[in-house]
C-alpha cells in the first residue's frame, strides 16, 4: 500500500528546492473553475470524438494482439494510487520486456523513457506521434482522478523510487497535459529537471496558465511532435 504523502509538513530529505504553492490555490472560487473546466471539456470532447474512439480501438485491436486498452497504474495527488487507461500503443508483455531494454534508459532519475523503444507496435507509434494513445484520459479527468493540466503521474513502481524532492509533484492533481510536455519533453534527459518543472508550474498556477499550456499543447498535437 502506498502511503499518502502530506504536503502540510516540512518535507524530509529533500534534494532539491522546497515546494512553493501558487497563492491561486487558496483561493477556493478559481480552483472550483479548474475543476469546473476540466468537467466541461472532458465530457464535451468524450461525447465529440467517440466516433473517433471507435475508429482508434478497431486500428488498436487489428494491429496487434491484446486489449485496447492498456491499464495505467500510477500515482495521483498526494501518493493516492489510481488506474488510467490509454489506447494500447505496446505490445502486450511491454512491461516484462521493459527489465531487459533498462540499459537503454534516456532519462536520468526512476523513469524510464526511449524514444526509439522497440515495443512500440507501429499503429502505436502512429497513436503517439499525435498524442491520440492519451485520450481515454479524458475519463480520468472527468472521474477527477486527474485534470486537463498538471503534472503528468508517475507510475507505482516509478513512485516507489522517488525522492522526497520529487514527490513534491504530487501537490496536485496530476494532468493530461503539463509545463514539460510543452517545454521541449523530448530534449530533457533528467528526471529532476522534468520535476523543476513541474514545481514550477504548481508555483506559478493560474487559470491563464492553464489556458497558455492548452493552447500550447494543442499546437503540439497538431504538429506531431509525440514519441
Amino acid at each position: 500500500m502506498l502511503k499518502p504523502v502530506d504536503f502540510t509538513e516540512t518535507t524530509q530529505g529533500v534534494t532539491g528546492p522546497m515546494l512553493v504553492l501558487s497563492r491561486h490555490w487558496n483561493n477556493p472560487a478559481q480552483r472550483a473553475f479548474k475543476r469546473a473546466m476540466d468537467v466541461a471539456v472532458s465530457g464535451f470532447l468524450l461525447v465529440c470524438l467517440s466516433p473517433l474512439f471507435v475508429v482508434l480501438a478497431v486500428l488498436v485491436k487489428l494491429s496487434s494482439p491484446g486489449p485496447v486498452f492498456y491499464r495505467w497504474r500510477v500515482v495521483g495527488k498526494h501518493g493516492r494510487p489510481f488506474v488510467g487507461y490509454k489506447f494500447r500503443s505496446m505490445v502486450t508483455n511491454a512491461d516484462e520486456l521493459k527489465k531487459q531494454l533498462e540499459h537503454l534508459n534516456e532519462m536520468h532519475g526512476p523513469v524510464f523513457k526511449l524514444s526509439e523503444d522497440p515495443r512500440i507496435t507501429r499503429v502505436g507509434r502512429w497513436l503517439r506521434r499525435y498524442s491520440l494513445d492519451e485520450l481515454p484520459q479524458l475519463y480520468n479527468v472527468l472521474k477527477g482522478d486527474m485534470s486537463l493540466v498538471g503534472p503528468r503521474p508517475p507510475l507505482v513502481t516509478e513512485y516507489a523510487r522517488f525522492t522526497d524532492y520529487q514527490k513534491q509533484k504530487l501537490a496536485v492533481r496530476p494532468g493530461i497535459t503539463c509545463l514539460w510536455q510543452v517545454t521541449g519533453r523530448n530534449h530533457i534527459s533528467h528526471f529532476d529537471e522534468w520535476v523543476r518543472l513541474d514545481l514550477q508550474y504548481i508555483s506559478e498556477w493560474s487559470l491563464a496558465l492553464d489556458l497558455k499550456i492548452l493552447l500550447r499543447t494543442a499546437g503540439a498535437v497538431f504538429g506531431a511532435t509525440g514519441k
